[in-house]
C-alpha cells in the first residue's frame, strides 16, 4: 500500500505556483510596521483595522467575548487597542485572516469546520495551560501557536489533496502513527510543511519553532517549553473527555485543576468559535 502511493515530492514543491497560499497576511505586517514605527500611535493601529469594516466588527465581537472577559464593553477599535494592547489585537487579526484564507478546500476532503474547531480548542488549552504554568512566553502568542500547529495539514489538502486523502485513509484503516506514515510516503510531514509556510509568511519565530518541534520538542531550544505545551494541549484535545491517561504529560497539574482548565476552555470555546470561524 505504501509503495502504491509513495511520492517524490519535496516540501518546496508544495509552495510553487500558489501565490494565494504563499502570500503572507498583509494586514498583519501592516500592523507590525505601524507598531514598530516610533512616529505612529495607537490611533494609527486602530485606523488600519477600521479600514476593513467586516474585520473591525469581528475584532470588537472577539474583544467583548469570553475570550478576554473584560468587565466593561468596548465600543471602538482604538479603545480595544488601548485596553488589550496592540500585540494582542494584532494576533487576533492574524487568527481571523488565516482562518479566512483557509475557509474552504476542494472536494470536501476535509471538514474545515471540524479542523478549526479542534485547532481553536488547542489554542485555548495552550493559553490556559500557559497561564497555570506561568509560562514565560506571551499568552496571545501561545494562543496563535496552538491555533496554527496543524496548518501543514491544510497545505497538504490544498496542494496534494489526493495524496492527503489516501494518507488519511491509510492511517484510519491501520491505526498507524500519522507522522510516521507521512514521513514514509512523502519524506516529510505536515509539521515540517506548516513550519515552512510560517517561515514563508515571516511569522514570529515562536510560531515556526512550535510547529516544527511539535512532534519532537528540542530541549535546547528557547521555545522548547512552548512547543511542549502546544503538543500537550493537542494531545488533550484528542483525548476528549477522557483525562485518565494524562498524568505523564500534566504531572505538574493536579487532576482537579486540569478538569477546571478543561471546563473553562469548553466555556470559552462555545462563546468564541463562531466569532473566529464565521464562514
Amino acid at each position: 500500500m505504501l509503495a502504491a502511493i509513495s511520492s517524490n515530492l519535496k516540501i518546496s514543491d508544495l509552495f510553487k505556483g500558489d501565490l494565494q497560499l504563499t502570500s503572507p497576511p498583509n494586514i498583519y505586517f501592516e500592523l507590525q510596521r505601524t507598531i514598530e514605527n516610533p512616529d505612529k500611535s495607537i490611533s494609527d493601529v486602530g485606523f488600519i483595522i477600521e479600514q476593513d469594516n467586516a474585520l473591525s466588527i469581528r475584532m470588537l465581537k472577539i474583544v467583548n467575548s469570553a475570550f478576554f472577559g473584560l468587565p466593561v464593553p468596548i465600543a471602538s477599535i482604538k479603545r480595544a487597542v488601548s485596553v488589550i494592547g496592540v500585540k494582542a489585537l494584532q494576533n487576533m487579526v492574524l487568527a481571523t485572516v488565516v482562518i479566512e484564507k483557509f475557509s474552504s478546500l476542494p472536494g470536501g476532503l476535509l471538514s474545515i469546520h471540524d479542523f478549526w474547531a479542534r485547532s481553536l480548542r488547542c489554542a485555548l488549552l495552550s493559553k490556559e495551560i500557559s497561564i497555570y504554568r506561568h509560562n514565560k512566553h506571551d499568552l496571545d502568542a501561545m494562543f496563535i501557536c496552538g491555533l496554527l500547529h496543524d496548518i501543514g495539514q491544510l497545505v497538504f489538502y490544498r496542494r496534494i489533496p489526493e495524496l492527503a486523502r489516501q494518507i488519511g485513509l491509510l492511517v484510519e484503516a491501520s491505526c498507524d502513527d500519522e507522522i510516521e506514515t507521512e514521513n514514509k510516503i512523502l519524506g516529510f510531514n505536515h509539521y515540517q510543511a506548516g513550519a515552512e509556510l510560517a517561515s514563508l509568511w515571516r511569522l514570529p519565530e515562536i510560531i515556526t519553532a512550535t510547529i516544527s518541534q511539535h512532534n519532537h520538542p528540542e530541549p535546547t531550544s528557547m521555545f522548547a517549553d512552548a512547543a511542549s505545551i502546544i503538543s500537550s494541549a493537542n494531545y488533550l484535545c484528542k483525548m476528549g473527555t477522557d483525562t485518565s491517561n494524562t498524568s505523564i504529560l500534566f504531572n505538574d497539574i493536579p487532576a482537579d485543576i486540569l478538569s477546571n482548565i478543561i471546563d473553562e476552555v469548553d466555556t470559552q470555546f462555545e462563546a468564541v468559535f463562531k466569532l473566529f470561524y464565521s464562514v
